[in-house]
């Protein structure tokens, strides 16, 4: 059954977010689950049903399983995967909304293009957060929900697009939360730098004057 416009906005929102998680599940999933017969994508993103599309995106998830886990390489893999993620979101969603206007069809490219790239940052910023701990199982535990929550994600927005699209929101308004957060730590770190560096001063001029 094709899905109506606001069903396809929220399939969007909801495809996008995961492919910012795992772009390789994402497709793979998508593409699986039209094989299916569990949801009827339009014309337009009929080559993500090719098995030959399949089996690519299948193969480069299980490349991605691995270097997503490694310590400290995962940063490096995550930041490549910047130039994928969020310009095969922006592709997906400009495929999937070929039956609106064109208006609207560069605001939903526009859309899956961003919620992709704010999915991708959060992730990034939660390896950078663990990638010091001494041992693997943080990376490797972060990762594998990952990768879940993207599949889970896919597969409810083919069921429950609404539902998806709404834990979707609640995770992007929480990555923006973490990010405020963390920008605000990030600048009262670098004040406190600059007060001790601008009190060191003064009291190395205090020194050259009374000698």
């Amino acid at each position: 059954m094709p899905f109506t416009p606001r069903q396809l906005a929220a399939l969007v929102v909801a495809t996008s977010f995961a492919s910012g998680l795992n772009v390789y599940a994402t497709v793979a999933t998508l593409g699986l689950l039209a094989r299916a017969g569990v949801v009827s994508l339009p014309p337009s993103l009929d080559i993500v049903t090719t098995w030959w599309v399949i089996a690519a995106s299948a193969a480069l998830y299980l490349v991605e399983f691995v270097a997503d886990k490694i310590p400290a390489f995962d940063l490096v893999w995550n930041a490549l995967q910047t130039f994928v993620r969020v310009p095969v979101a922006a592709l997906l969603a400009y495929g999937a909304t070929t039956q609106l206007s064109v208006g609207e069809q560069v605001l939903a490219t526009t859309a899956g293009g961003l919620i992709a790239l704010a999915a991708h940052g959060g992730k990034t910023a939660a390896r950078v957060a663990v990638t010091p701990s001494p041992e693997p199982f943080s990376n490797i535990a972060l990762s594998l929900g990952e990768d879940a929550l993207a599949v889970f994600i896919m597969w409810l927005a083919t069921q429950h697009p609404f539902w998806a699209a709404g834990i979707a929101a609640v995770l992007l308004v929480l990555i923006v939360l973490v990010a405020r957060a963390v920008v605000r730590a990030v600048r009262s770190v670098f004040r406190g730098a600059q007060r001790q560096l601008s009190a060191g001063a003064e009291r190395t001029r205090s020194t050259i004057t009374y000698e």
